[in-house]
């Protein structure tokens, strides 16, 4: 794998500064207790009040550097951010995109696309929320998508059909990965498909029948959609770096979504971890409090352990990612493990509150479902251990 190209040195705050961005979210996050996600779960609405306040407050610009307006910071510094909205009850699913689909734009954007959006997202006036790339038939193999984009004197004419198309509705711009040459004309099948980051008003305005959006209502309140793309036209300049390497430049912004998504999980986990001790330190039953039975108390401390490496695991992916090092182990490592972390969390934390875990008002069974995903996707955690197996330990190709 090449080694990642590196455009700006980030801002890596100091310990105390890191704990300050800590308590700084944690204390917006309050404002916007478990009551409010509790709120927007049933009719699943987008909690558009809670992604205002963290726009306002800069924290979705934090990877842009300073120079279009962002903050600049580093990774480890963004992943605080996420940990501490699932820390704190929330789910950073309505907004943790335009962190990570920000690095394409970084890394391979032209200097005229950097410098027509990235000071509008930077100032919370533009939202890069959406990324369209899988399909239904294709599912985890990407370079079967079938979404194609036929290069025209005036740019391109995009059809085709997605899932799994997130926020697309709440978003601005939209990034979306089509090929551009058919799969059967390509030497590599990962040649031939590129990526676009396509101005959603402009198509809202001037062509709306080009874009069918379908909601779907998933386990948890998740803002995601099918998608159509129906003779679409798009601008030359839409085009995101060189047509047909497409693909490479998500497969490297795939580290950073991992280790962003680990810390969400580790949020997760700490969320399980604080809600158990509370419980089993206030509930009583046989005249006892249900902490001191080693049945109760063992679990937790377990699950504790495991959040805990995990959460190690993803500063050490985090610190390498940051300093323009290979990453890909670390990354998909933490990936893994806190995703598994976070999931026996919430099972410990569930058979510590028994029947009352599945009660919504103690906001447990809602974590529960929400947690879940991680196993799954963004990638499943079967594609990681085949990343492991073949790249890392150098077995055979497994798929």
């Amino acid at each position: 794998m090449a080694e990642i190209k590196e455009l700006h040195k980030p801002i890596q705050l100091s310990g105390e500064e890191r704990e300050q961005l800590r308590k700084d979210v944690r204390e917006l996050c309050e404002s916007f207790g478990n009551a409010y996600w509790r709120k927007l779960d049933e009719p699943r609405e987008y909690p558009y009040e809670f992604v205002d306040a963290l726009t306002k407050a800069g924290y979705l610009s934090v990877l842009i550097p300073e120079e279009y307006g962002g903050k600049g910071y580093g990774l480890q510094e963004a992943t605080i951010i996420l940990e501490e909205i699932h820390r704190a009850g929330g789910h950073a699913a309505a907004c943790h995109a335009q962190m990570y689909t920000m690095g394409s734009v970084l890394r391979h954007g032209s200097k005229e696309q950097k410098e027509k959006y990235l000071p509008g997202i930077a100032k919370g006036e533009i939202r890069l929320q959406a990324f369209s790339i899988t399909e239904p038939e294709a599912g985890s193999n990407t370079t079967a998508i079938k979404t194609f984009a036929e290069k025209t004197r005036d740019g391109y004419i995009m059809n085709g059909h997605k899932n799994w198309t997130s926020r697309i509705q709440q978003s601005d711009l939209l990034l979306v990965l089509a090929r551009t040459t058919p799969l059967e004309e390509v030497k590599k099948k990962s040649d031939g498909i590129s990526l676009f980051l396509v101005d959603l008003r402009d198509i809202r305005k001037n062509q709306p029948d080009a874009l069918i959006i379908e909601q779907v209502r998933t386990m948890f309140n998740y803002a995601t959609n099918k998608v159509w793309y129906k003779d679409m036209k798009i601008p030359h300049d839409t085009l995101i770096g060189v047509e047909g390497k497409g693909f490479k430049y998500v497969l490297d912004g795939m580290n950073a979504e991992r280790i962003l998504l680990a810390a969400e999980t580790i949020g997760d986990g700490y969320f399980f971890i604080d809600k158990a001790v509370e419980y089993a330190r206030e509930r009583e039953v046989f005249n006892r409090k249900i902490g001191e039975n080693q049945g109760v108390q063992f679990p937790i401390a377990r699950a504790y352990a495991a959040i805990k490496a995990a959460d190690l695991l993803r500063y050490e992916a985090a610190k390498k990612f940051d300093n323009n090092k290979q990453c890909g182990e670390e990354a998909n490592m933490a990936k893994l493990l806190s995703s598994e972390a976070s999931w026996e969390a919430a099972n410990v934390c569930l058979n510590t509150f028994g029947g009352n875990g599945f009660v919504d008002e103690y906001d447990v069974e809602r974590k529960f479902r929400e947690t879940r995903m991680y196993q799954i996707a963004p990638v499943h955690n079967n594609m990681i251990l085949a990343y492991l197996g073949q790249h890392v330990l150098g077995l055979p190709r497994s798929y």
